[in-house]
């Protein structure tokens, strides 16, 4: 029988959190069933975008913390990896969440590697048909030799949940992540491409920071709710159908969770896993609200979704009067969609990974939309998202 485990945590002391989590990969067949001294661990936040730890829209920075040093304990080398959101809006902000999280001074303080995903790379992944027949995944998700999977515990307006299935998003590295939105704009379709994810990378463990959750309209604009509560398990689906049933859901209320049922991701039957920790059954979190629009949301309208994708769509552009042709770009490119002596991209292979924005170091590769009007409405959009980060 698949294993979840709920532990109570208070708040995100270092020390109280390495206890909990202790306590909880014990009843998991402890620590050397999962590592050893050497290993390179891959931590894959959620780091939805440049907010503080203390907003409830991302992985806590301490949280991650105090998983890193119960790994570095162990002697291993640990790198702590994401891809922001905002690759709908043609934004990178990637590199700049990290320093807002403050993920990049955990990791240096801690002595763990930043993996910008946006500046990894990416290997190529054979997944089902409905996911378009292949899939572009950020190359430390096969580096690693361990993956932990380290979700936040939030409401989605769309998603209405989202746990350690959907975190695997953020392995889809820059623009490209709009272009799976655009392919699959309902959770149930989207769903599907996020159980291929799970099903071309191995992710040993899942360990999901609910002390303080996200509660109304989340991913990012809900409120906090203190929930307490560390969830852990080897099996995403079973996580996220345990923390469902805690808010009073079950797999059916959750679209989104659906492809990993029908792919056979994990667990989707709450009677056929077993609760321990602290709890023997999923404890129920009184006075948590779901998104005000979740009934709306159920109807599925996405048509609108799929227009403003279109409408916000960038590219990668080189201002050839910028580039010094240091062919960075041009190696950086894992398709070879960039033309070494013109400079001129290929779109009909290009991938919209962002490797060569990332990368080139003359700020001559520009993120650039198709729609002109979009392109001022976003630039004083990024204006505004400056100010407020």
């Amino acid at each position: 029988m698949t294993k979840v485990i709920v532990k109570d945590c208070e708040d995100y002391s270092p020390g109280l959190i390495r206890a909990r989590i202790n306590a909880g990969m014990e009843l998991l067949g402890g620590w050397d069933r999962f590592v050893k001294a050497g290993m390179k661990v891959l931590l894959k936040v959620n780091l939805i975008g440049p907010k503080p730890s203390n907003s409830a829209a991302i992985t806590h920075s301490e949280f991650v913390r105090a998983v890193v040093q119960l790994l570095k304990e162990r002697g291993c080398i640990v790198w702590i990896g994401d891809s922001s959101g905002g690759a709908i809006a043609g934004m990178s902000p990637t590199a700049k969440s990290f320093v807002v999280s403050g993920l990049e001074r955990v990791a240096g303080e801690e002595g763990a590697v930043i993996k910008n995903f946006d500046r990894e790379g990416v290997a190529e992944a054979a997944v089902s048909a409905d996911s378009a027949g292949k899939m572009y995944i950020a190359k430390p998700m096969f580096e690693a030799d361990l993956v932990i999977n380290m979700p936040k515990f939030k409401t989605h307006s769309a998603g209405i949940f989202t746990g350690a299935v959907k975190n695997l998003f953020g392995c889809i590295p820059g623009l490209k992540k709009a272009a799976y939105h655009r392919m699959a704009p309902g959770p149930k379709d989207l769903g599907l491409v996020i159980a291929d994810i799970h099903r071309a990378v191995k992710v040993g463990l899942h360990i999901m920071d609910g002390i303080e959750a996200m509660h109304g309209e989340g991913p990012t604009a809900g409120r906090i709710f203190h929930a307490g509560k560390i969830l852990m398990g080897t099996d995403p689906l079973a996580l996220d159908v345990t923390a469902a049933a805690m808010i009073g859901l079950d797999i059916d209320d959750i679209p989104i969770l659906e492809g990993s049922r029908k792919k056979g991701v994990g667990e989707a039957d709450l009677k056929k896993i077993e609760i321990d920790g602290d709890y023997n059954s999923p404890p129920r979190l009184k006075g948590f609200r779901l998104p005000k629009r979740y009934k709306s949301y159920r109807r599925g309208n996405h048509e609108l979704l799929v227009k403003l994708i279109d409408f916000l769509r960038a590219r990668p552009r080189i201002n050839t009067a910028l580039c010094k042709h240091c062919n960075m770009c041009v190696e950086s490119c894992p398709v070879g969609a960039i033309d070494r002596d013109t400079k001129t991209i290929d779109y009909s292979i290009c991938i919209e990974c962002m490797c060569c924005h990332e990368l080139c170091l003359h700020k001559a590769v520009r993120l650039r939309r198709d729609n002109r009007f979009a392109d001022i409405l976003m630039r004083m959009y990024r204006g505004r998202f400056r100010s407020d980060t």
